[in-house]
């Protein structure tokens, strides 16, 4: 690999996190703005499970490193920064077990700028970080049984702290297990929260999985759920992953609605309109009937789509969404938002996208086969709030209208608090807490840390420091070419003015 977006690329395809070549990507890296952030961040991991024996995890890319490989280690301060090991599947030389307090605890580390970063969490076990040769960072799999980690309870949420802010996210987007619960308060203004779903999530999301499987008779639904070893719910994967692990797996769901969509824009007429919110504008497309692919021609005669199948669109990036090699970015942000009009069957109600959309009206395609993503519909149920990333491009949104991704952003964070277990995660509580250090003392002599105590670091408001993004409502957001997990994406912020940086 040889770009930052690669490795991140390759570590939401492989879960293998590896520095980049080229080190510092000059199309990723490049400052646009003075650095305002700490040169570290403070973080309050919260423990809302009634379990005693949860641990937490940090990986990321330091950027101030040159990207190298970075894990925090059990005391919640000191960077572990593997070297290139002989062999694969090559145990850590170091702890980076993190304890977390009892149940209602907090527990406090410190972490310098990272890129694709994750923040795990485990309960009643820990997790197993293995390390290949480069070294490449193995993370743990929720799709193959031969992992160590797969009989597990874990979840990750994920974060980029750069220097000009913090965006974090959780994710649906693999699969659903442990609630994570995120808070962010900014130096001014209220504090952002993502609830995350409940402790009883899970449940409700493989007993929904299960009554769509009767309803429809499409197996694939209940087919998600992974049970644990006591007979209860384990996880419950999404469509992508499960696909992964058995290709057959909804073959040809989504064939019918793709035809119909196929069918409503074959006249110039009547054509989809697809609003860039970029430098591209808007773009309208019709089905060429000499090629059979949706055709924006004022990209040229190259700008075509063929019909996606169902793993293209449950992937969104696989054969008519994969890579395209001429107008590379604008096909791109087109793929983001054909791929998430798919996953929501709204294409058929609504020919203006994303402008046109209602989030009422998602996963709601106004015809009797009832065909979309019912795993991202119910999952966004099951969040209190319908926030949360259940599928790669979860994050485009019509303008001046709820973002449902999940996602908190700042560029001067007072205080970020990472909750577990499915209470909500507080910032700026003021009660006793632990440092990562003291709770692994404590884990050694039986004890723990309690309360939720005050995090974060002060700095002046900025945008982010990506090149080629685009300023909406004075923050910047990637939405001009869609976003890539593990990386900096959309912000929950949007306004009118849109301005190229």
């Amino acid at each position: 690999m040889s770009t930052l977006s690669e490795a991140l690329q390759t570590q939401k395809q492989r879960g293998l996190l590896q520095s980049p070549s080229h080190g510092h990507s000059p199309n990723l890296l490049a400052p646009v703005v003075s650095q305002t952030t700490s040169p570290t961040l403070t973080i309050s991991l919260q423990n809302t499970t009634p379990s005693s024996a949860v641990w937490a995890y940090i990986t990321g890319l330091d950027i101030n490193r040159n990207n190298a490989v970075f894990l925090l280690q059990s005391d919640g301060r000191t960077g572990y920064y593997p070297q290139s090991p002989p062999n694969t599947l090559t145990p850590l030389a170091q702890d980076c077990h993190i304890p977390l307090g009892g149940p209602g605890s907090s527990t406090t580390v410190t972490i310098p700028q990272l890129a694709g970063g994750r923040i795990w969490f485990c309960r009643d076990a820990k997790l197993t970080f293995l390390l290949n040769p480069g070294p490449g960072l193995v993370e743990p799999s929720a799709t193959n049984p031969s992992d160590p980690n797969y009989a597990l309870a874990w979840s990750f949420a994920e974060f980029t702290y750069n220097r000009t802010q913090l965006f974090a996210n959780i994710t649906y987007v693999d699969f659903v297990s442990l609630p994570i619960s995120l808070a962010l308060q900014p130096q001014s203004g209220a504090t952002q929260t993502v609830r995350g779903i409940p402790a009883s999530g899970l449940d409700t999301i493989c007993a929904n999985l299960s009554a769509q499987t009767a309803r429809d008779g499409v197996a694939g639904w209940n087919a998600l759920i992974i049970p644990s070893g006591s007979g209860g719910n384990l996880r419950a994967l999404s469509p992508n992953s499960a696909i992964t692990m058995t290709p057959s797996l909804f073959a040809g769901y989504y064939t019918p609605y793709v035809s119909s969509v196929w069918g409503k824009y074959t006249s110039p007429a009547t054509p989809l309109t697809v609003d860039t919110q970029a430098q591209w504008g808007v773009l309208k497309a019709t089905v060429n009937p000499e090629t059979n692919k949706l055709t924006f021609p004022a990209l040229g005669t190259e700008a075509s789509f063929p019909q996606p199948s169902t793993k293209d669109i449950f992937s969104c990036s696989t054969g008519a969404f994969s890579p395209y090699p001429s107008n590379t970015e604008a096909m791109g942000n087109i793929t983001a938002r054909l791929a998430a009009a798919f996953n929501r069957s709204t294409l058929l109600i609504n020919p203006s996208q994303p402008d046109g959309e209602d989030p009422a009206t998602y996963y709601d395609n106004n015809t009797a086969d009832g065909i979309t993503n019912h795993y991202s519909r119910i999952v966004h149920a099951a969040n209190p709030d319908g926030r949360g990333y259940a599928f790669p491009y979860d994050d485009v949104a019509p303008e001046e209208k709820m973002n449902v991704a999940g996602t908190v952003a700042d560029g001067a964070p007072v205080g970020f608090a990472v909750a577990v277990g499915g209470g909500v995660a507080r910032v700026g509580v003021s009660s006793s807490s632990t440092s990562a250090a003291a709770a692994a003392a404590g884990v050694a002599a039986g004890g723990g840390g309690d309360g939720v105590g005050v995090v974060g670091e002060k700095g002046s408001r900025a945008g982010k420091i990506w090149r080629g993004l685009i300023r909406v409502g004075g923050v910047y957001t990637s939405r001009a070419v869609g976003g890539t997990r593990g990386m900096v994406r959309y912000l929950g912020r949007r306004g009118k003015r849109v301005e190229k940086v």
